[in-house]
């Protein structure tokens, strides 16, 4: 096995393992967006409701436009504003339509983080990606916590130096023809919406 942290996350991943890695927000705990058991072992281990879809974190628009349908709107945001906090809601692209991430069928979030370890590992493909943390409690900011909250039901921690104190993402909802802000997060609602309009 390689010694190498992140490509022993890459390998746990594509074996249809949970991992947990650090992004510019929280810690996030992860698994294969196109393999049911590995998203259904996710929604078990955090206990998470089967009616909240799982959100999708990509290293790149590119990957990001495989995975759902990318308006102008969608296009302007993801130039302006990512990497970073921004997770833009849109209809599912023809790849992530089978995907099992539970509640909406049709749509899925998306965004790219700005830390350089979660880039590393997404690099090499999509994953279905939430708050590292057991519904309803705050997210883990150490591995002494991660670990506290997963145990064995995660394969690989891959930890930052420090704590991670980060609030959680901006959501907005592209699926409509106004857009809608699901989720107030550290990028504000006046600059999506300026951005968005060109």
């Amino acid at each position: 096995m390689s010694a190498d942290p992140v490509a022993q996350a890459i390998d746990a991943a594509r074996r249809g393992e949970l991992i947990v890695f650090p992004t510019d927000t929280v810690y996030g705990i992860a698994a294969r967006p196109d393999d049911a058991a590995a998203t259904a072992r996710l929604f078990e281990a955090k206990r998470r409701p089967l009616d909240l879809t799982l959100p999708v974190l990509v290293a790149s628009i590119d990957d990001a436009r495989a995975v759902g349908v990318f308006d102008e709107r969608a296009e302007r945001l993801a130039v302006a504003l990512w990497p970073g906090a921004l997770t833009l809601v849109v209809t599912r692209a023809q790849r992530s339509g089978a995907w099992q991430l539970g509640g909406d069928r049709d749509s899925v979030g998306v965004r790219i983080p700005d830390h350089r370890l979660a880039r590393a590992v997404l690099s090499a493909g999509p994953l279905a990606t939430t708050s590292a943390n057991r519904s309803g409690e705050s997210p883990a900011t150490t591995c002494e916590e991660l670990h506290a909250a997963f145990g064995d039901d995660v394969a690989l921690y891959l930890c930052d130096d420090g704590p991670l104190e980060g609030r959680a993402s901006t959501v907005v909802s592209l699926l409509g023809p106004e857009l809608e802000i699901l989720r107030a997060g550290d990028v504000d609602a006046d600059t999506v919406a300026r951005l968005s309009a060109g």
